[in-house]
């Protein structure tokens, strides 16, 4: 288990995901609302959009908010226009950081993004100096209690999707971004329930970190999904089960 993966499960282990449930809806809000805006209200014709739709439904977001934050994107954008924008950066051990966020004010942004790194003893790299090692992948995960890797393996082919892998407690199946709605549709049509279904990045190569290293990191990319205005932390780090048991374990 590496990168999002670990740091999914750790938020699941330590109840982050149900003790920050605001923030996360405001998060999906924002993400459903700018999709809209940018591909169209029509999920079957904007991959981003769809994503985000799972993501909501795997927050327990009821449907009325989802159509709501649509109709927002669709329609006439009142505020201030919100930025999209992506932070590269690199942590301690050499593990490299892909952050994306929406923020109607990126200065702020920055200037918290950047704050939180130099505590870490972290920093801002230069534009392109990490998007290198990620590429954007459809993903979606499965109990592993409800299904087995064959009957996964053999959807997964059937949709159209290009790997499935075991991480712990789940399946988790991924695909080329153009072939995200596709595959959510054919799991839709087949009956599969998938626990999440997103647009990630998934890098080329991990790093290996361990011990305390392992646990500063996991508080950076907490301190970091925590600011408001960002959306995801991405990394390609790499840790072992005992370490991933321990930091999810820890009050």
């Amino acid at each position: 288990m590496s990168g999002h993966s670990k740091w999914a499960t750790i938020k699941r282990k330590k109840g982050a995901v149900d003790a920050k449930r605001g923030k996360i809806f405001t998060k999906v809000v924002r993400e459903i609302t700018t999709a809209a805006r940018m591909g169209g209200g029509d999920p079957n014709g904007n991959p981003r959009l769809r994503a985000a739709i799972l993501a909501a439904k795997a927050a327990r977001m009821p449907a009325d908010n989802i159509e709501r934050a649509i109709k927002k994107g669709t329609g006439a954008w009142d505020g201030p226009p919100v930025e999209e924008t992506a932070y590269e950066a690199y942590a301690p051990g050499g593990v490299a950081l892909y952050i994306e966020a929406q923020t109607d004010n990126k200065n702020r942004t920055t200037g918290e993004v950047r704050t939180v790194l130099t505590k870490a003893n972290s920093a801002l790299g230069a534009s392109g100096s990490v998007a290198w090692m990620f590429h954007k992948k459809g993903r979606f995960v499965f109990d592993a209690g409800k299904y087995t890797e064959e009957e996964l393996t053999d959807a997964a082919i059937e949709a159209g999707a290009e790997d499935v892998t075991r991480e712990g407690d789940t399946f988790v199946v991924l695909c080329e971004l153009r072939a995200f709605s596709a595959v959510a549709e054919y799991f839709e049509k087949h009956n599969l329930k998938v626990e999440e279904g997103e647009l990630t990045m998934v890098p080329e190569s991990y790093v290996k970190v361990k011990g305390e290293d392992a646990e500063k990191l996991m508080g950076l990319m907490e301190r970091l999904e925590d600011l408001d205005d960002v959306q995801k932390v991405h990394a390609n780090f790499d840790i072992d089960d005992a370490d991933l048991e321990r930091i999810a374990g820890a009050s």
